[in-house]
């Protein structure tokens, strides 16, 4: 056999093989790409187990794509499974080191393990990318952290840097209202959650806070008011029943 014509022809194959694997790795790419789409869909509707099992679809296909790996740590954050939440989004980091919705859901993930000082790390590492599309997010997320670890006054300077940036914030806004109650700022407070209540009329949290901060201004009229609309917007929910439970503290009290 001719050494050259053999040459030749092993290098053809390899070629042939090359070119081969390249379109199919494209091919699924396009299907993972397709069932991540849809995953996302169904994350957008609340059905996280069904959005879980396309994203994990998703991963067989092509596993090495960050945006995949920031939705699988999405949805195992909503599913509660913090630790595998943990691991998609350190993983979608490996793949792509300067993705910063990966780190900002990082820092959420040990906002939710109540590690503060480790989401305060996250968080401080997104708010200085100033290519980052939406600041005020890290920004009211320092502003949770903060509060949580009772540093009022930090909290308060990265909310309102939040709501600089988006005047109608309502995690910020909310976030103010709280700070302005646990240190007796009673009419900042009503002030700050009347003005998110308006821009969010069907947000209940909102009115439990609304409740209570009535009730520190001795307006129990209001604060059933508030309480009896959170039954309203979220009937036979855990908030519902604690609103109920609230109002007939204020009934009994005033008997």
């Amino acid at each position: 056999m001719n050494r050259r014509w053999f040459d030749r022809s092993v290098l053809i194959i390899m070629v042939i093989c090359v070119v081969s694997c390249s379109a199919n790795l494209e091919v699924r790419k396009q299907q993972g790409e397709a069932a991540r789409n849809l995953g996302e869909a169904l994350y957008k509707q609340g059905d996280y187990t069904s959005a879980l099992r396309e994203f994990l679809k998703a991963q067989n296909l092509y596993p090495d794509d960050p945006f995949l790996q920031n939705d699988l740590g999405l949805a195992y954050k909503a599913k509660k499974k913090l630790d595998l939440a943990i691991r998609h989004f350190e993983r979608a980091l490996e793949i792509k080191p300067d993705y910063a919705p990966a780190i900002n859901n990082l820092g959420t993930v040990y906002l939710d393990k109540q590690e503060w000082d480790t989401a305060i790390k996250y968080f401080e590492e997104v708010e200085k990318n100033l290519l980052y599309g939406t600041p005020h997010l890290p920004l009211a997320n320092l502003g949770w952290a903060y509060y949580n670890k009772k540093e009022y006054s930090i909290a308060e300077r990265y909310y309102l840097e939040a709501l600089d940036l988006d005047p109608r914030f309502v995690n910020a806004m909310r976030g103010l209202g709280l700070i302005y109650m646990d240190t007796g700022r009673i009419e900042e407070a009503v002030k700050i959650l009347e003005r998110a209540v308006k821009d969010y009329p069907n947000f209940a949290p909102l009115y439990f806070d609304l409740g209570k901060v009535y009730t520190l201004s001795h307006d129990d009229e209001k604060a059933l008011r508030a309480y009896h609309k959170i039954v309203e917007l979220a009937p036979g929910t855990a908030l519902a029943r604690e609103a109920e439970e609230a109002a007939q503290r204020i009934k009994v009290l005033k008997q």
